[in-house]
């Protein structure tokens, strides 16, 4: 029963959630490249390719970011 609690709380699985206005990722492991473009994120078993004009990212914590800009496409890949 302990370590169900556990996995409740310690949650480690990616999760992207899209928002009208921004991107929040949790979760993943590697900033692969940043620029005002174009921002490619790695997880474990996901990569995830941002693409927009004056895109920018926050850091919240330290596998959280929230990313902010005019977004035109998002790519997910499995790695």
């Amino acid at each position: 029963m302990f370590d169900r609690v556990k996995n409740y709380i310690v949650d480690n699985e990616f999760r992207l959630t899209l928002y009208i206005d921004m991107i929040h990722i949790m979760n993943y492991t590697k900033i692969i490249s940043l620029d005002d473009n174009r921002i490619v994120i790695a997880s474990l078993t996901k990569r995830v390719t941002i693409t927009g004009n004056h895109l920018h990212l926050n850091r919240l914590l330290d596998e959280e970011i929230l990313i902010k800009g005019q977004v035109d496409a998002i790519e997910v890949a499995n790695v």
